[in-house]
């Protein structure tokens, strides 16, 4: 075995040894406090959530999924995080290259005047008859930083922890988008419904005061019922075109957020069509940490925090250079590709130990170990706002299903109140006051009834996203 097949060798052992130590404590998810199950869910917990399900299959008006289905497509705010998940694994693919060395190629052409009394410059007088040197160099320069003690693995570790939260990030955005969409959706049939119980009362009151006209006519009431009677149909007109004004100023944010013009939307459904009552399961909290984008995210964040402390410890460790150059030089540019007259090469290695750099590494390390803590303390902060939101949406889904059944009762005993007080009224058993009381409660009834109805459906989507779901 020659010197330089032992050398290699040696080289071999040192850096397969070197770049096998990893300094700093490899990543584990930090622990949080998880309850069983969440507050206001109801018994038993199951393991399966409905944050699991596709978005088509939650969600089965073909209008709304057309608009989800653009949104997806063309929405802005998703683009841009998508375009964050492709610079971020070319980011990767880099990151993986960082242990072969650098190659680099060089041409240059130098004049030197010396002075004559210098070495250099009796020399060129002497030899050349010249007061100048010339210096024709091209050669090819490799350099192989080694960074021992798992620095490069510790890079590799960062890249790819940071692709998976870009691409975790960009899922949370679909999710919200998703979940953006599908509320202006419901709020827009909402107000469809409000603008029709508005036409229908206008109808209804028109009809009243048609009566009213007659019995002023004949004398059995006075001016003052007519005014009323006016005023209470006003009431009901001016629900008309405020409903009409929010209803195209929802059809445009929903088209902005599908990344579309504004414009109208054909729809056909009701609100009263829509049913998203069936089996809610929020399952069990654990399942947030793999299931929403978000917390995974955070978690991500953690694990690059976690190798930056590695890498700034690695940087107070002794680190291998080497270096080789070879090419073609002269000093005349006759012979400058004379080979192999005008070949050299070089080969050099080093080892950088730092000493003394004003505390700059340490503080480096320090700095990173309390960026590690801030991410940690951020994982556990998403993941209890995390479970915070699932209990939240579960008890609106629930208070506001009460409220709604109740109002519901209401709204059919005003209708019939509203009926029997018209058919009194003609017979004159009523009085003026009670038909229009009787109408206006009806009126405010079926709006707040379109208002829960559109809350609850509101808070099953709230359910639906704080699961995880959108993304699928």
């Amino acid at each position: 075995m020659n010197k330089h097949t032992s050398l290699l060798l040696a080289l071999a052992v040192f850096l397969s040894t070197a770049t096998a130590c990893r300094v700093g404590k490899d990543f584990t998810r930090p622990t949080t406090a998880l309850p069983e199950k969440y507050r206001n869910a109801p018994e038993p917990a199951d393991s399966i959530n409905i944050g699991g399900l596709s978005w088509k299959v939650f969600f089965k008006d073909p209008v709304l999924q057309t608009l989800i289905d653009s949104a997806i497509t063309k929405n802005y705010d998703l683009q841009v995080a998508l375009r964050n998940v492709a610079s971020a694994e070319l980011a990767v693919k880099q990151a993986r290259l960082a242990r072969l060395p650098e190659l680099n190629i060089q041409v240059q052409a130098n004049r030197n005047w010396p002075s004559k009394n210098s070495l250099n410059g009796s020399l060129s007088e002497q030899f050349m008859g010249t007061k100048y040197m010339d210096d024709y160099n091209v050669n090819a320069g490799l350099s192989w930083e080694v960074i021992a003690w798992g620095k490069i693995s510790r890079m590799k570790e960062v890249a790819l922890a940071n692709y998976l939260q870009s691409a975790e990030a960009s899922k949370a955005v679909q999710t919200k988008i998703v979940s953006e969409v599908a509320t202006g959706y419901y709020n827009l049939l909402m107000l469809d419904n409000q603008r029709e119980v508005a036409v229908k009362n206008l109808a209804l009151n028109d009809s009243t005061l048609r009566i009213m006209r007659l019995q002023y006519a004949s004398g059995q009431i006075n001016n003052l019922a007519i005014e009323q009677a006016e005023a209470q149909r006003q009431v009901a007109a001016a629900l008309i075109p405020k409903a009409e004004q929010l209803i195209a100023m929802q059809e445009n944010a929903l088209r902005i957020l599908a990344g579309e013009l504004p414009s109208a939307i054909e729809r056909t459904a009701k609100l009263t069509d829509v049913r998203l009552d069936g089996e809610l399961s929020a399952g069990v909290p654990a399942a947030l940490l793999t299931q929403r984008p978000d917390v995974h995210a955070a978690e991500m964040a953690v694990k690059v925090a976690n190798a930056r402390v590695g890498i700034a410890r690695a940087s107070m460790y002794p680190a291998l250079n080497i270096t080789a150059t070879a090419g073609l030089n002269s000093f005349k540019t006759s012979n400058w590709f004379n080979i192999p007259g005008s070949l050299f090469e070089t080969v050099g290695g080093s080892i950088t130990a730092p000493i003394f750099q004003r505390g700059k590494l340490k503080t480096d390390w320090e700095t990173a170990k309390i960026e590690w803590e801030k991410s940690v303390l951020e994982f556990k902060k998403s993941v209890l706002n995390a479970v915070g939101e699932v209990s939240d949406a579960l008890v609106q889904i629930d208070k506001l299903k009460v409220q709604q059944d109740v109002t519901l009762i209401r709204v059919d005993k005003l209708q019939r109140a509203t009926r029997d007080a018209g058919l009194l009224f003609q017979n004159g058993m009523a009085t003026y006051l009670e038909v229009i009381t009787a109408q206006g409660n009806v009126l405010q009834s079926e709006l707040d009834l379109a208002s829960l109805q559109r809350e609850r459906l509101g808070a099953i989507v709230a359910l639906y996203r704080s699961l995880g779901g959108g993304w699928k």
